[in-house]
């Protein structure tokens, strides 16, 4: 395998993760925002997973960003320079969304207004960043004076831009209400599991649905047809993806002994963050080698080898160091209930 695929692919991977477990997190904010009162079970589920875990999902936002800078300088320059003020504005939420994170446990009598905040800039968040995928389609980049210029006029007036912000938002939706249904069901709270189970039933086909309608603006979309044809190609990745995605759904309807509420959601976490990890290798695949439709490639964009091995021992030692750290966080921010400050039943 040549320098520049493993890159790409390592680059796939940690974007990978920051999509799932930024979904997870930004969706979680707004259901922490929906049921503060109206549900204070689902709230507090909500609430209880958002509290230790949004500072990591911004860990791997880092990781992201080393990565791209490193191994693709010039694609990352030419991207920032056509998306300087999306990628400002999504910083700038960002920011102000941890901040309010922060503020909310430290003045209780704003907790309210502080988690409405922190919830809308959730929701923006995940709608902004997904921008970035029909941008390096190649329709909104134009070279003017010799360096990328974002197109906004056309870029705000595309349908297919609207589109995958669809998609990223239900994505959002529906993966943090199955993470929280399994979350709840960890915690033996069958009434909030009982809730986020309904809206992961009903998000589940949006989801899917604006996938498709993203996929039809694709189509219609004239510069990005180079696209569709090598998306036709990765079928075999897609039809395992709807096949995950009905075994993950399908799970959400299985009797479970030992429990009068149905579903077994821990399987349709797993099968659903496997279907999205099929579907986005697929549509990878299909995008390469180009990072931004037409000028910009993986190979043009490269970094010198030297600087690619360096970054690759740094990655790995950064791995080794940091995973079991992360699964000693996972067990014992969200498992252990005396930790969390739950009454041992």
């Amino acid at each position: 395998m040549h320098e520049e695929s493993i890159a790409i692919l390592i680059l796939w991977a940690l974007v990978f993760a920051y999509s799932i477990l930024g979904s997870i997190d930004f969706g979680t904010g707004f259901w922490s925002m929906i049921y503060m009162k109206r549900n204070s079970t689902a709230g507090d589920i909500a609430n209880r997973y958002l509290s230790p875990t949004w500072e990591l999902t911004n860990t791997f936002l880092v990781f992201v960003v080393v990565a791209f800078i490193g191994f693709f300088p010039n694609a990352a320059y030419s991207l920032a320079t056509a998306m300087f003020v999306p990628v400002t504005l999504i910083l700038a939420l960002i920011a102000v969304r941890s901040s309010f994170m922060v503020f909310s446990h430290s003045f209780p009598s704003s907790e309210q207004q502080l988690r409405f905040i922190a919830g809308i800039t959730g929701l923006l968040v995940p709608a902004l960043l997904i921008t970035v995928l029909p941008v390096t389609e190649g329709s909104f980049v134009q070279m003017i004076g010799g360096k990328e210029t974002l197109m906004y006029k056309q870029l705000l007036s595309s349908p297919s831009v609207y589109s995958y912000m669809l998609f990223g938002l239900t994505s959002a939706l529906f993966l943090s209400a199955l993470f929280l249904a399994d979350f709840s069901r960890e915690r033996g709270d069958e009434k909030a599991y009982r809730i986020y189970r309904i809206n992961a039933i009903i998000l589940g086909p949006a989801t899917l649905l604006s996938a498709v309608i993203a996929l039809v603006s694709v189509s219609i979309q004239g510069n990005a047809r180079w696209l569709l044809s090598n998306l036709a190609d990765e079928i075999l990745w897609f039809a395992v993806s709807l096949g995950l995605f009905v075994i993950g759904y399908a799970a959400l309807w299985w009797s479970n002994k030992g429990y009068k509420e149905l579903g077994w959601p821990r399987v349709a976490v797993l099968s659903v963050v496997a279907q999205y990890a099929f579907a986005s290798y697929a549509y990878g695949k299909a995008h390469l080698p180009y990072i931004i439709f037409p000028d910009v490639t993986m190979y043009t964009s490269f970094t010198q080898k030297t600087t690619f091995y360096s970054l690759l021992i740094l990655y790995a030692v950064g791995i080794a160091i940091l995973l079991p750290g992360f699964i000693m966080f996972w067990n014992l921010f969200l498992k252990d209930r005396t930790f969390a400050g739950d009454k041992k039943e």
